[in-house]
């Protein structure tokens, strides 16, 4: 599914629900800032109204991005991935993972595959595929005893992307041998 547009009768409809929407959160923030009651709002300096309208959209950004989080954790748990969000948001797979972090249920240790163990440089690399949505990672040791693995969430496209990585870790922490 591509990034959602709308019609321009469809953003007009849109602009006039939510301004409709605002027009009381604005007038009690007003009420609240100026001791003037919610109907004489417009009555106050029109700076002072046009900041009451900012605050309140303000408040409306913040709601609609924990809503925007809490649809994406909900399509997440019903089997979307970040690929899938992303493209309907119109960012990337990788965009998509860094807005909703907690979105896509990360894959149980038991759920991960083993794909395959890598010996280079005198240390050693397993290689996991996640069976749901077919990414690969690497977990290792180097030659110097030193710990690795694949960056925080980082899903490779291929099992060979993944020993690429894993095989520069490998290199990098291979033993002194001079």
């Amino acid at each position: 599914m591509a990034s959602i547009e709308i019609t321009s009768e469809e953003r007009a409809e849109l602009g006039k629900a939510l301004t409709d929407a605002l027009n009381p959160l604005a007038a009690a923030i007003r009420s609240r800032e100026s001791g003037l009651s919610e109907a004489r709002m417009w009555e106050a300096d029109p700076v002072d109204v046009t900041l009451s309208v900012l605050a309140a959209w303000k408040a409306v950004d913040v709601e609609i991005k924990r809503l925007t989080a809490i649809a994406a954790a909900t399509a997440g748990s019903y089997g979307a991935s970040y690929e899938q969000m992303g493209a309907v948001w119109g960012i990337t797979r990788q965009g998509a993972r860094k807005k909703w972090p907690d979105a896509v249920p990360r894959p149980s240790a038991a759920a991960v595959r083993t794909g395959a163990a890598l010996e280079l440089f005198g240390g050693t690399a397993e290689l996991a595929q996640d069976p749901s949505s077919g990414g690969w990672t690497w977990a290792g040791k180097g030659a110097d005893e030193t710990r690795g693995a694949a960056e925080g969430d980082t899903w490779y496209a291929t099992k060979e992307e993944a020993a690429a990585h894993a095989g520069a870790f490998l290199r990098e922490h291979a033993a002194d041998l001079s």
